[in-house]
């Protein structure tokens, strides 16, 4: 993530190669100590001081002394405490990137990160934070931050929203609305990149501070989920909900040879998708080997294009390629649904022309186009994804 910038001392704190914390028990004894107790809206008591959780679609019911699936929320004599005060990656991202091709395009999008997952995928790209509870190889030292001096960085920066990504950011949600109450507040618009592994008390108590949500829609296949460590049916759950809330919801699907790139995956997926809204982006993405899963071949543009054949074929109006630039043609590009009108071409995460009009619609028929756009494009401060200056070592939570 970190790379070396003309003015200030970076801080590596996405590295599997720190040297602090040395080891998961240090990590864990460091990271138990930055919690705050959950949002009532988030637990319940149940007896002999056992907890559970809703951050997440596990549900998990804690005893005294243990922690939940995702490692990080855990259960202190009857209370639960969930992570606070720290990230552990921060980074500018062009929003692009996240990937939302349907919202203020262009813009910038300082995104963070806490520590930990409650799936173990793995090919998972972020496994150095995700996994940091897991896997001895994924040690990542914390950051001290505040919620006030994020977003003091970020509006610095010339962002023009903050996101909550790298690990799960639904079990970090308590901390994640903290930080977008301040990011409203900056007038900021505030986003999720997650495996949308939700419940309907999580995606209340986000709704009236969160604007965007990208979900992975990472199989159709319940036992490809439970490889996973998850289960399908919440993922839907999930979908169907933020659709009905109002929050814009883009899916992603990385198309990994194998395991869920078959026609009939496929088709039940964009039918899926189909059913809630034909409006849905979905972007298709391709596999690269990382992590534990190296044996697939990567994903080809021919995997690709046939994936988003399917999804034409299921009715879905906006269909992405991506991870291959300028290898899959239009697919990068937003058109108008009805016309065919260019609207929006990019190359990567770059934006090349920008056509739509002030209020967000098609300039040659008028339809208005589904998603969240500024009134104007603001140009772009950044195509490519860049590490904002950390200036203060000392920031490193335990180092005096």
């Amino acid at each position: 993530w970190f790379k070396k910038q003309p003015h200030g001392t970076k801080i590596d704190i996405g590295s599997s190669k720190t040297e602090w914390p040395n080891s998961m028990a240090n990590l864990k004894e460091v990271l138990n100590q930055n919690v705050r107790e959950a949002a009532p809206e988030l637990c319940e008591k149940l007896d002999r001081d056992r907890v559970r959780c809703f951050s997440c679609g596990h549900c998990c019911p804690i005893a005294d002394g243990q922690a939940g699936v995702c490692k990080v929320r855990f259960n202190q004599g009857g209370t639960l405490q969930v992570p606070w005060g720290y990230v552990g990656g921060v980074q500018c991202d062009p929003i692009e990137k996240k990937p939302f091709f349907h919202a203020f395009s262009g813009a910038l999008a300082y995104s963070f990160g806490m520590l930990g997952c409650d799936l173990h995928c793995s090919y998972c790209q972020n496994w150095v934070t995700s996994q940091a509870l897991r896997d001895p190889h994924a040690v990542s030292a914390p950051l001290r931050m505040t919620p006030e001096r994020l977003v003091r960085e970020a509006v610095n920066q010339g962002a023009r929203l903050v996101v909550s990504t790298y690990n799960e950011p639904l079990i970090t949600a308590e901390w994640a609305v903290s930080i977008f109450k301040e990011a409203k507040a900056a007038g900021l618009a505030t986003a999720f990149v997650s495996n949308g592994n939700a419940t309907p008390q999580v995606l209340d108590y986000l709704r009236p501070w969160i604007d965007l949500y990208k979900v992975d829609l990472k199989s159709f296949d319940e036992q490809h989920y439970h490889q996973l460590g998850g289960r399908l049916q919440p993922i839907l759950d999930t979908i169907r909900r933020l659709h009905a809330m109002g929050i814009w919801v883009e899916i992603v699907t990385l198309v990994i040879p194998g395991f869920n790139d078959s026609d009939d995956e496929l088709k039940r997926l964009a039918g899926f998708l189909a059913e809630v809204s034909t409006d849905l982006p979905w972007h298709v993405t391709a596999f690269h080997g990382d992590y534990k899963m190296t044996e697939p071949e990567d994903t080809t543009v021919k995997s690709l294009m046939r994936a988003a054949d399917i999804g034409r074929q299921a009715g879905l109006n906006y269909i992405y390629a991506g991870n291959l630039p300028g290898n899959v043609g239009e697919m990068e590009n937003t058109r108008c649904s009805d016309c065919r009108e260019l609207l929006i071409e990019r190359l990567g995460y770059g934006i090349t022309q920008y056509r739509l009009t002030s209020e967000g619609r098609c300039p040659k028929c008028g339809k208005l186009i589904p998603g969240r756009w500024d009134t104007a494009f603001r140009k772009q401060i950044s195509s490519h994804p860049y590490v904002p200056c950390l200036r203060v070592p000392t920031d490193l939570i335990g180092i005096s």
